[in-house]
C-alpha cells in the first residue's frame, strides 16, 4: 500500500502542476526559514556555555538602590569580592576576579624581541582555570597563574610571536600598559566562538592590583567576580546569604549582591529590581516565533489548496470508498502525499539554507557553519515529519469523510464549518503579515530614532586611537606634570597643525565604553557615608569643547590655571541627586580629598538608549592617553594620512588603528540593526508565502464560478463588475485580518520599545502604511487571476450547457 500511495502521490503531483508549486515553494521557504533560525538560535545559546561546571558556576552582581529608588544592577563588584566570598562562604568551591578586555577600551602592546603586537588582554586570580575551563592546549592548568610573573596566551598570539604553539612556554614577553612588566608565558589557550569576551593574553590578577591600588577598598565596583558552587548546594540559599555579605564589610551601604548563573547571563542582560528579566533571549524568543509562524503559513496554504481544490478527486476517493476503502486508509494516503511533499520541500530547503549561509553569516556577524549532526538531523527529521502529517491532517479527514454516493455525482457541499476554517486560516496569514510589515516599521523607526537623537555632544567626524605606552624607569613618568603627559601634550599639538584637523582632546576612555563608576562622593559637611556611586570620566583639558558639550554652569578645565587637579565638574543629574542649588564653588571630598566644583554641563548621553541618563563626574587626568581628533570633512582620507604618519614616526613598527565615534555609537546598537534586517527579511517571506496561497486560492475560485461568470457576462456585466466580485470576499477577509492584528501589534511594540529609556512612539500611520500595504499586495494578487477570468469569452464556458 506505501508503494501505491507514492506512485498515486507522485501522479498526483504532475497533474495539479501549479497546486504543487505553490505548495512545494512555500513548504521550502518555511523549512529554510526553520533551519536557519535554529542554527542561529543554536548558535545563540552556546554562548558562554563552554565550562564543565556551568550547572554550579555563578557571575556575582553588584545592585544599587538609588536616591529615586531605582535598583540599578551592574558586574562591577569589589576587587577583593573573590577572595571573601572563597574564604567566608562555606558553599563556594572556587571564586575569581576577572578584569576582562572591554575594561581597557584599547587593544595592548605585547613585545616580543622585534615583533611588536596589539592584544585585547585580560587579568584573573590564580584560581581561574578551577572555575573556567577552556581548552589548554599547552601548560598546567594548576600552575598556570601561580606566580605574578605568569601569563598566558592564545593559540593565534602564540604563532605570531614564536612561530608555533610548541615553542611559546617558557618564552619572556614584555606587556605594556601603564605600566610594562615582563611576563613568562607558561600556557597556550584556545578560546571558541561561544566566548563571549574573548582575550589574546591572560595575566595574574594580583598585577592588576599593584597597578591599582583602590581596588583592595570594598567601595569599588570595576572588577567582575566569578565562583562555582560545591556540589549539591542550594543555590537560593547562598544567594540569600551574598544579599547582605556587604553590609559585613560596609556600614549602611546600599548596594548589595545578587548571583546568576553564568551561561545565562548573555541571553539574559537586562535586569529589572536587581533580578534578570530578559535581554536577548527576548530575540531569540521573536525569531522563533516567526520561523514557526512562517512554516505555519505555509502549511495553511496547504491545507486550503487541498481542501479548496477537492472536487477534482472526488471521483478518485469514491472508487476507492466504493470498492471497500477504509476511511483510516484514505486518511494515511492523504497523509503520505503531504508527508512526501515536506520531504521534497525539505531537501530543497538544506539546498537554500547551504547556499544562504555564507550571506547570513554576513548578515548577523555570526560563524555558523551547517553541519548535520546528531541533534540537527534529529530536530529537521521531527520538524519535517510534524509539518507534513499538520498539512495533511486536515485534507485527509475532510476527504474521506464524505458518502460515496455525493462523491461519485460530484456533488460537494461545503459546510459552515468547512469555509469558517478555511476562511478563518486566510486571516491568519494576514494578520500575521501584516503585524510584520507594521513591527518593521516599529524597529526601523526606533533604530533610526537612537541613531538620530540629539546626544548633547557632536560625534561627527570624531576619529581615536591610542597612545603607546612607553618603557620608563621614573617614577613620576606618569604622573602629573610627568614625561607621558609632556609627550601626550606633544603629539596633541603637532596633531592640530595637520591640515583638516579641527581640534584635538584626550581622555583616558572612549565617550561611548566601560568608565567605571565609582562612589566615596561626599557633598554635605560630616557626611561620611554617602553611598551614591557617579559614572567617572577621566578627560584631558579640551574634551568638553571638542565634543561640543554645554557647560550651562560654569566653567571648563584650563590651563591658565594652576591646581586644575582639584577641581572638578559634574553633569546635571549628578547635581540635581547631590540637591546643590549653587553648586559652583562648593567643596566636595572624592575618596576623602576635597574637590571644588568649578562647572557643570549639560546632560549627554554617553551610555546606551537602553540606559537613563546617570550621574557623572568628570575628573581631569592631563596624561590619558587616548587621543581625540575631530575632522572637518572635507578631506578627511588626507587627514587621517596625516595623523597615522605621525604616529608611525612616534611608534615605529606598531600598527595605527583608529575608530571613528559614530561607529562606536552605532556599534551599541549593532543587534537591533540586525533584527531590524532580518525582521524585514522574515516579513518578506511571510507576505510572498500568504500571497502563494492567496493567489491559488483566487485561481480556484474564479475557475469553480466561471460559469456564473459567464453567465453574468451575457446579462451585461462589466469586467470591473466580476473584478469587484472575485475579489469583495478577500477584501473582506483581509479587513478581518488588519482589526485583529492592530491591537495585537500595538501591545507587542509597546512591550518591545518598552526596553528603551528613550523610544519613539508609536504613530497611527504605521498602521495606514501597513494596511496600505497589505490591500495593494491583496489587490495585485487577486487581480491576476480576476482579470484573467474576467476577460473569458462566455460562449467557451456555455457552448457545453
Amino acid at each position: 500500500m506505501l508503494k501505491h500511495n507514492l506512485l498515486i502521490t507522485l501522479r498526483n503531483f504532475m497533474k495539479y502542476k501549479s497546486t504543487f508549486v505553490i505548495n512545494i515553494a512555500g513548504l521550502s521557504t518555511g523549512l529554510a526559514t526553520v533551519f536557519l533560525v535554529y542554527l542561529w538560535v543554536n548558535d545563540e545559546s552556546s554562548k558562554n556555555r563552554f565550562n564543565d561546571n556551568d550547572d554550579r558556576m555563578y557571575q556575582v552582581f553588584q545592585t544599587r538602590k538609588e536616591t529615586d529608588g531605582h535598583i540599578s544592577t551592574g558586574g562591577g563588584t569589589p576587587g577583593i569580592l573573590a577572595d571573601a566570598l572563597a574564604s567566608e562562604l562555606p558553599e563556594v568551591e572556587s571564586a575569581v576576579s576577572i578584569v576582562p578586555p572591554y575594561w581597557f577600551n584599547s587593544r595592548t602592546l605585547v613585545v616580543h624581541n622585534d615583533k611588536k603586537i596589539k592584544v585585547l588582554e585580560q587579568y584573573a586570580s590564580k584560581d581561574f582555570y578551577k572555575v573556567f575551563t577552556p581548552d589548554l592546549i599547552r601548560g598546567n592548568a594548576q600552575t598556570a597563574l601561580s606566580k605574578k610573573s605568569n601569563a598566558l596566551v592564545s593559540e593565534d598570539l602564540a604563532i605570531r610571536l614564536f612561530g608555533n604553539v610548541d615553542d611559546a612556554i617558557g618564552k619572556t614577553i614584555e606587556v605594556r600598559e601603564w605600566s610594562q612588566k615582563m611576563y613568562e608565558v607558561t600556557g597556550v589557550f584556545r578560546l571558541t566562538d561561544h566566548v563571549t569576551d574573548p582575550y589574546d593574553v591572560l595575566m595574574n590578577y594580583e598585577n592588576f592590583l599593584d597597578d591599582h591600588n583602590w581596588l583592595r577598598e570594598w567601595g569599588n565596583s570595576d572588577p567582575r567576580t566569578f565562583m562555582v558552587l560545591k556540589p549539591g548546594v542550594d543555590a537560593n540559599a547562598v544567594a540569600g546569604k551574598l544579599q547582605g555579605f556587604l553590609n559585613t564589610k560596609m556600614k549602611e551601604t546600599s548596594n548589595s549582591l545578587m548571583m546568576q548563573r553564568y551561561a545565562d547571563t548573555y541571553l539574559y542582560n537586562r535586569y529589572e529590581g536587581g533580578i534578570a528579566v530578559g535581554g536577548r533571549i527576548e530575540y531569540v524568543r521573536l525569531f522563533i516565533v516567526i520561523a514557526l509562524v512562517i512554516l505555519t503559513i505555509a502549511c495553511i496554504n496547504f491545507m486550503n489548496l487541498s481542501t479548496a481544490r477537492a472536487t477534482r478527486r472526488l471521483k478518485e476517493v469514491g472508487i476507492k470508498k466504493a470498492i471497500g476503502a477504509k476511511r483510516g486508509g484514505l486518511a494515511t494516503q492523504f497523509l503520505v502525499e503531504s508527508i512526501t511533499l515536506a520531504w521534497l520541500a525539505a531537501f530543497i530547503a538544506l539546498a537554500i539554507v547551504w547556499l544562504l549561509i555564507p550571506s547570513f553569516n554576513a548578515l548577523t556577524g555570526k560563524h555558523i557553519v551547517l553541519s548535520f549532526d546528531a541533534t540537527f538531523v534529529l530536530l529537521a527529521a521531527v520538524v519535517i515529519s510534524v509539518t507534513g502529517f499538520v498539512s495533511g491532517s486536515y485534507p485527509a479527514l475532510y476527504l474521506s469523510q464524505f458518502k460515496v454516493g455525493e462523491m461519485l455525482k460530484g456533488r460537494l457541499r461545503n459546510s459552515f464549518g468547512e469555509l469558517f476554517a478555511r476562511k478563518g486560516l486566510v486571516v491568519f496569514q494576514y494578520t500575521i503579515s501584516f503585524m510584520l510589515i507594521v513591527g518593521v516599521i516599529i524597529i526601523y523607526k526606533q533604530v533610526d530614532y537612537v541613531q538620530s537623537m540629539n546626544l548633547g555632544y557632536d560625534r561627527e567626524h570624531v576619529i581615536h586611537f591610542e597612545l603607546e605606552v612607553e618603557p620608563s624607569t621614573d617614577p613620576n613618568y606618569f604622573g602629573p606634570g610627568g614625561g607621558f603627559e609632556q609627550r601626550v601634550e606633544t603629539i596633541m599639538n603637532e596633531t592640530r597643525r595637520i591640515p583638516g584637523v579641527v581640534g584635538v582632546a584626550n581622555a583616558y576612555h572612549d565617550v561611548t565604553g566601560y568608565h567605571g563608576r565609582l562612589g566615596g562622593v561626599d557633598w554635605e559637611p560630616g557626611d561620611k557615608d554617602a553611598q551614591e556611586s557617579f559614572n567617572n570620566l577621566e578627560v584631558g583639558y579640551d574634551f568638553i569643547p571638542l565634543l561640543g558639550v554645554e557647560m550651562v554652569q560654569g566653567r571648563n578645565y584650563s590651563r591658565q590655571y594652576s591646581d586644575e587637579a582639584s577641581k572638578i565638574i559634574f553633569n546635571e543629574t549628578a547635581i540635581k541627586l547631590m540637591g546643590l542649588k549653587d553648586p559652583i564653588g562648593v567643596t566636595i571630598k572624592l575618596w576623602g580629598r576635597d574637590r571644588q566644583i568649578i562647572g557643570v554641563v549639560k546632560d549627554f548621553h554617553y551610555e546606551s538608549l537602553y540606559q537613563e541618563l546617570q550621574p557623572v563626574l568628570i575628573q581631569l587626568v592631563p596624561p590619558a592617553p587616548r587621543i581625540m581628533v575631530k575632522l572637518d570633512g572635507d578631506n578627511m582620507n588626507a587627514s587621517i594620512a596625516g595623523v597615522r604618519a605621525l604616529y608611525e614616526r612616534y611608534f615605529p613598527g606598531i600598527a595605527f588603528e583608529y575608530r571613528f565615534l559614530d561607529d562606536d555609537y552605532n556599534a551599541m546598537y549593532a543587534s537591533e540593526q540586525r533584527i531590524s534586517v532580518l525582521t524585514r527579511i522574515f516579513a518578506g517571506l511571510a507576505i510572498v508565502i500568504s500571497c502563494l496561497g492567496l493567489y491559488g486560492l483566487t485561481a480556484f475560485t474564479a475557475e469553480r464560478r466561471m460559469k456564473e461568470i459567464s453567465v453574468r457576462k451575457v446579462f451585461g456585466a462589466s469586467e470591473i463588475t466580476i473584478m469587484r466580485l472575485l475579489s469583495s470576499e478577500f477584501t473582506m477577509l483581509v479587513s478581518v485580518a488588519i482589526l485583529l492584528g492592530v491591537p495585537l501589534i500595538w501591545f507587542a511594540g509597546r512591550s518591545w520599545l518598552s526596553g528603551f529609556a528613550y523610544r519613539s512612539d508609536i504613530s497611527w500611520w504605521y498602521f495606514l502604511i501597513g494596511a496600505g500595504s497589505i490591500f495593494l499586495i491583496t489587490l495585485i494578487t487577486v487581480s491576476m487571476n480576476t482579470i484573467r477570468a474576467a476577460r473569458v469569452n462566455p460562449a467557451q464556458t456555455l457552448r457545453n450547457e
